[in-house]
């Protein structure tokens, strides 16, 4: 697919969010609206948001929903492991941490595993021991240091990522995830270092991959959410992707249309 970008007049009130959401950030912004066909081909509704850091522009995909906030479901994995890390509730991206012995939906959920493995394998109940160590009072407080979505943590700390009341939006995602690929996130350097690293996903050429999915049931329909970002030589891409998901099989539509869309844009 050729893409041509073309300057658009956003609307007002998406363009005050923006505004808000990237603060110093995006020079310019593209608005896409003749890509939105990529999700009706495939039968679904989505957004999808992309920030060149080095050319300091933001490009989007379905503007409205681009500011939504859904529920982060595992890309809050991320977060959570940068704050059980620069806490020391886990000493590093290596410690074994109990999953709590119980049958899970997947059998590899069915084991102790570290940071690193457990964020590849979306291990919830590995990190609802994290959560666990945490606690509602320091999620809170990292929240908010993080500028992390709604910042809101509720009553349950085994689920308010994954249930509520928790929620963000694609273009704070973006935001959140080009501030730790710069490592510029107001906590530990190392920390950041670490969940960096364990983000690692695909290499291609001269480009490497960090990301994160996530999906939630909470509320109907499901949503899918993929995000993460780029690294091309001294060039960084950063992007968040969500979509709803009506049945199983769309599960795989979310890293699909990611890289379609990175493709697009010439990125991956």
């Amino acid at each position: 697919m050729n893409v041509i970008i073309e300057r658009l007049r956003l609307p007002g009130l998406f363009a005050l969010f923006l505004m808000w959401s990237f603060p110093l950030l995006a020079e310019d912004t593209f608005y896409r609206d003749d890509l939105e066909e990529v999700f009706r081909t495939h039968t679904t509704d989505g957004t999808f948001v992309l920030y060149d850091v080095s050319k300091d522009t933001l490009t989007v995909v379905g503007a409205t929903r681009a500011g939504t906030r859904f529920i982060p479901a595992s890309t809050f994995k991320v977060a959570n492991s940068l704050i059980a890390l620069d806490l020391g509730v886990v000493t590093d991206e290596d410690e074994v941490v109990p999953y709590g012995g119980k049958p899970q939906p997947f059998k590899a959920w069915e084991k102790d595993m570290s940071l690193r493995e457990a964020i590849r394998v979306s291990n919830v109940p590995v990190f609802q021991e994290v959560a666990r160590r945490v606690g509602l009072g320091q999620y809170q407080r990292y929240l908010e240091v993080l500028a992390y979505g709604n910042q809101q943590t509720g009553t349950d700390v085994e689920h308010f990522w994954l249930k509520g009341p928790l929620e963000i939006s694609a273009l704070e995602q973006v935001r959140f995830l080009a501030s730790l690929a710069q490592e510029t996130l107001p906590i530990s350097s190392k920390s950041q270092k670490a969940v960096r690293d364990i983000l690692r996903t695909d290499h291609s050429g001269q480009s490497t991959l960090y990301a994160k999915s996530g999906w939630t049931n909470t509320p109907s329909p499901d949503l899918g959410w993929y995000v993460g970002w780029v690294e091309r030589s001294d060039e960084l891409y950063v992007f968040a992707l969500n979509i709803d998901i009506h049945s199983r099989s769309d599960a795989k539509l979310r890293k699909q249309l990611a890289f379609e869309f990175l493709s697009a844009f010439g990125i991956f």
